[in-house]
């Protein structure tokens, strides 16, 4: 399968000594849904601004579906849709108006605007909203405007920079359906993200950046392995004194009547700890079990 994004050897560096990025490489496949994440001032910024040309790199090459973003931008940004985080709207134009604009920048001829507004207008249930002006829009209908003027021109590549930020849960969940119905119908997708769980729950591959460099690009499955626990929560009857010599072994930790233990389900037997329990008399009243978060992985890559 073709890239649709391609990132060589990329770094940014500033005149005050800043290196935003630190050579980082990674591709898209065409049609794929990938999620960067990393902590405030990892890189995840700059690398979206370099890519949508909004600044220029130090060195390194990106490529959208082979054309240069630098040598060649009018047909690379011609690939590509931004949905960014700040809202840049003109709020005293109609949502009809910015989206008939938007989609003359990108050459969208005349004959054919009506019917791609109306339908996409329709798909984000904005319609009804065509002739108001934006800035009576509430926050979720804006985020919608966004999405809706990054598709207007019908790009392969879409770039969602915190597109659901600020927005009510039944919003969010209507957007990631949204998203994936986009992806299923061949979009590609680079999303960026503070919610760790709409990546988990949106992107077939994750890459993390910190501090400039990617120290990770997998599935999600491969990066949940990385950390290979899972947690038992213990509800005890009673106060425990003080915990077994047994349980030593499974990271354990004591408040009040909770004990919580640590095993590898790859190296551990999880009835023999349900026996070490049993062995040394504690009254169990309810056990859960919970598998490694995404989120617990992320912390554990970008923390020091």
């Amino acid at each position: 399968m073709a890239a649709a994004l391609t990132i060589q050897n990329l770094t940014k560096s500033y005149p005050n000594g800043t290196k935003a990025l630190q050579g980082i490489t990674f591709s898209i496949k065409a049609g794929e849904f990938v999620a960067l994440l990393g902590p405030n001032g990892a890189g995840k910024t700059t690398t979206i601004n370099i890519i949508t040309g909004l600044c220029n790199q130090t060195s390194g090459r990106v490529l959208l579906f082979g054309k240069d973003v630098v040598k060649e931008y009018q047909q690379a940004r011609s690939y590509l849709g931004l949905v960014p985080q700040e809202f840049n709207f003109d709020i005293f134009e109609t949502v009809y108006k910015v989206l008939f604009f938007n989609a003359g920048y990108f050459g969208v001829p005349r004959s054919q605007r009506a019917a791609r507004i109306k339908k996409i207008l329709q798909e984000l249930g904005l319609w009804e909203k065509r002739n108001t002006t934006v800035r009576e829009l509430s926050g979720g209908m804006k985020r919608k405007l966004l999405i809706a003027r990054a598709l207007i021109h019908q790009p392969q590549f879409i770039i969602l920079d915190e597109p659901t930020a600020g927005v009510d849960v039944e919003t969010r969940k209507t957007l990631w359906n949204y998203f994936r119905k986009l992806n299923q119908h061949g979009t590609t997708i680079l999303l960026t993200t503070h919610y760790i769980e709409e990546a988990e729950e949106l992107c077939e591959r994750i890459a993390i950046i910190n501090q400039g460099k990617i120290i990770a690009l997998d599935t999600k499955e491969r990066l949940l392995g990385l950390l290979e626990r899972e947690t038992i929560i213990i509800n005890l009857k009673n106060t425990l004194a003080q915990i077994p010599a047994a349980l030593q072994k499974y990271h354990p930790l004591l408040t009040e009547r909770t004990l919580t233990l640590e095993f590898n389900p790859n190296q551990d037997d999880f009835s023999a700890i349900l026996a070490l329990l049993q062995r040394n008399k504690l009254q169990v009243l309810r056990i859960e079990t919970s598998k490694t978060t995404l989120e617990e992985v992320f912390l554990h890559l970008t923390q020091p």
